[in-house]
């Protein structure tokens, strides 16, 4: 669910293929990611084998009016609206509007080695060559096979090198189609009632390709799926209710389902077809109930059953042995290991709509309707579960600056958080009227936490220094609480524990609510979604908190020339860096080592933008530890820093002096520094 494409157009019967134009938008859609096995195997099929099953006036009045989507007068057959037709075009595309990345398109020799039938290379060389301007509109033009998609930004073009393509689109080709299961019982019985409702008229169970027949489950044709269903979006021919039949190989390791991920289950999926698909899907719910689970038994029989987790967890996977990420931090007693496990699972696992994600408290219209991410894993995840995530999973912030400089929330939202994802059937996220502020925020890991939750509130006042006393230039603030107690978690350090922290994320990431716990006053406790609260046990919140508190922190890396990595270990003092970063704190069980005072510093240069919170002004940052540093990439709080030399030069304000001290460092001496700071 998370993770998922929001698509926008600005509507015009004239142009119905017209992209958004800012201010104009009124249509949007979204859109669950497609799995990529057995792609290899559709590239290769013959039009003809597509086309033979078109009915498109409903000559032989069953309902079912299949027809093609075009590509530059091609047979579409990649996309929910089956709008590429090849899939150099379904990657290329992809590449440049969803990453950014630019590409030149194949030439006619590497063409000729991708690993496909010898029957499909005059089609793709055909296509290669169509001059663009066919069917699915000038706005698609970035993505046309015959022509290089660059853009202004400061990277060379082509991003993605030919060589590089070429690899992605063979790797893709030679991904296995799923394997389906042996025949059972149940499964022949529900493969009969497949029939009997009709469901094999557009989920044709077996295409014809130059390997011999595949057992795709799709006719890949376009579909009208009803007015519950329809999307508005039209791509090449494909009005906004009609999709490409979706194959249902492999379809039980890949929900949720439907092309908006709206369904959690099969049944659910089945139930809201529409349009065509009506009368297969009255049929269904006609069925007995052990009918039911006759058929969906059929349908998980197609493959990926294997494979499927609630998360990415392999079932029964251990936990990580000493030494690791994700390991323990210190021998369990059975019942710790039975918590750590049960908050492992649910830091893992997928939350659907079914479970209360995204609904949070607001007057502002639909706000109740958004969420950042299904899962505790859908943003902590490299280099294993409980890490850091990758830029494309960033948190954003907004909001207004005005002209002294004087910061304030958008009106009527509970936080500064502007949401990514939305649920299905609500109107878009947008940014309210005057915002001028937004900020990335970056995922952090959360190895160690349990230890950094130990260190006592007094440790952490006694490296205050918010008057500059000393004259270092260094004022570090504790952030202090309105209920006096003082954070350490958070780029702003504006939560104060590990069960809070549950509590907050639980809230303001996922959107569901949190029984009551004793003390504990972060988190919503109701919200009007419809899903009884509270969503989240206080028991389940418990184990959540237990496994963060109970992962050990990130072990030290070897370095690869010891005496450079001590030289490095001298100059991050001389120059001032262990200042902030500093290297341990004492706690309960021994020193901390995570390389942080815990303390809000001003790290922005003076006059730049930034987002208030709590008592955390615009300008100012928690200390980030720097444990685990070499293996969570990207850095900074916006994670605008590809290598830990960036991260150096884009500290400012109080760490501005130290900045030009690491500057000044000789070559070797600033590869010494980053050479210890890579042991951490």
């Amino acid at each position: 669910m998370a993770g998922g494409v929001l698509r926008v157009f600005s509507y015009d019967p004239a142009d119905p293929f017209r992209p958004a134009i800012p201010d104009t938008t009124t249509i949007f859609a979204q859109r669950n990611p497609i799995p990529f096995f057995g792609m290899g195997l559709i590239a290769e099929l013959p039009e003809e084998e597509i086309l033979s099953r078109m009915d498109e006036d409903d000559a032989n009045g069953d309902g079912i009016s299949g027809r093609a989507n075009l590509d530059r007068g091609f047979v579409g057959r990649f996309g929910r609206k089956a709008q590429t037709v090849s899939l150099e075009g379904f990657i290329r595309g992809p590449l440049f509007n969803h990453l950014g990345i630019t590409t030149v398109p194949l030439t006619d020799e590497q063409r000729s080695q991708l690993p496909v039938d010898s029957s499909a290379q005059a089609t793709l060389k055909t296509v290669a060559k169509v001059p663009f301007g066919g069917k699915t509109g000038p706005h698609m033009q970035a993505a046309a096979l015959d022509a290089p998609n660059f853009d202004d930004d400061a990277a060379p073009d082509p991003e993605l090198s030919r060589q590089d393509l070429f690899d992605l689109v063979s790797f893709q080709m030679l991904m296995a189609a799923p394997d389906l299961e042996q025949p059972t019982e149940q499964s022949n019985r529900g493969r009969l009632l497949f029939h009997e409702a009709n469901c094999s008229a557009c989920h044709v169970p077996r295409l014809s390709g130059p390997r011999g027949p595949i057992p795709a489950y799709s006719d890949l044709l376009l579909h009208d799926m009803g007015p519950e269903l329809a999307d508005g979006i039209r791509q090449g021919v494909a009005s906004g209710s009609e999709f490409r039949t979706q194959p249902l190989w492999g379809i039980s390791a890949v929900g949720p389902y439907l092309h908006d991920g709206r369904a959690e289950t099969l049944q659910e999926a089945v139930l809201a077809h529409g349009g065509e698909a009506q009368a297969s899907r009255d049929a269904f719910e006609a069925f007995t109930d052990q009918q039911k689970a006759d058929l969906i038994e059929f349908l998980l029989s197609l493959g990926g059953r294997d494979q499927f987790t609630p998360g990415l967890l392999e079932p029964g996977e251990p936990v990580l042995a000493e030494g690791q990420y994700g390991a323990s931090l210190r021998e369990l007693s059975a019942e710790e290991m039975a918590q750590f496990e049960r908050g492992r699972a649910l830091f893992d696992r997928d939350f659907g709509h079914a479970q209360g994600v995204g609904a949070l408290a607001s007057t502002e219209p639909d706000a109740g309707a958004r969420f950042n991410g299904d899962s505790c894993r859908a943003c902590h995840f490299q280099p294993v579960l409980g890490g850091a995530g990758p830029r494309d999973v960033n948190v954003m912030r907004h909001g207004i600056m005005d002209e002294n400089g004087s910061f304030s929330p958008p009106p009527n939202t509970p936080n500064t958080i502007l949401h990514k994802e939305i649920r299905v059937g609500h109107a878009a996220i947008r940014a309210a009227e005057g915002v001028n502020v937004f900020e990335h925020r970056q995922t952090p890991h959360v190895f160690g936490f349990g230890l950094m939750d130990a260190v006592s509130e007094a440790t952490i006042l006694s490296n205050e220094d918010p008057d500059d006393a000393d004259g270092d230039g260094i004022s570090g603030r504790a952030h202090v609480l309105a209920d006096g107690r003082i954070g350490r978690f958070g780029w702003k350090a504006q939560v104060p524990s590990v069960a809070e922290f549950v509590r907050d994320a639980m809230a303001a990431e996922l959107g569901l609510t949190v029984e009551e716990q004793p003390g504990l006053t972060f988190g919503i406790t109701q919200d009007n979604d419809g899903v009884a609260d509270p969503e989240l046990s206080a028991r389940q919140a418990e184990d959540l908190a237990a496994f963060l508190s109970l992962l050990a922190p990130p072990p030290r890396q070897p370095a690869s020339d010891a005496q450079q990595a001590a030289l490095g270990e001298q100059l991050f003092a001389t120059i001032g860096c262990a200042r902030c970063h500093i290297p341990s704190l004492p706690g309960p069980l021994g020193d901390v080592p995570l390389f942080s005072d815990l303390l809000l510093h001003e790290i922005l240069a003076a006059g730049a933008p930034g987002i208030a919170d709590g008592m955390a002004a615009p300008r100012e940052f928690r200390t980030a530890p720097l444990w685990g540093l070499s293996q969570t990439a990207p850095y900074f709080h916006s994670g605008e820093a590809d290598t830990i030399d960036q991260a150096i030069r884009l500290h400012g304000g109080e760490a501005a002096p130290i900045r030009a001290a690491y500057e000044a460092l000789s070559d070797s001496d600033r590869e010494a520094l980053l050479a210890f700071l890579n042991t951490l």
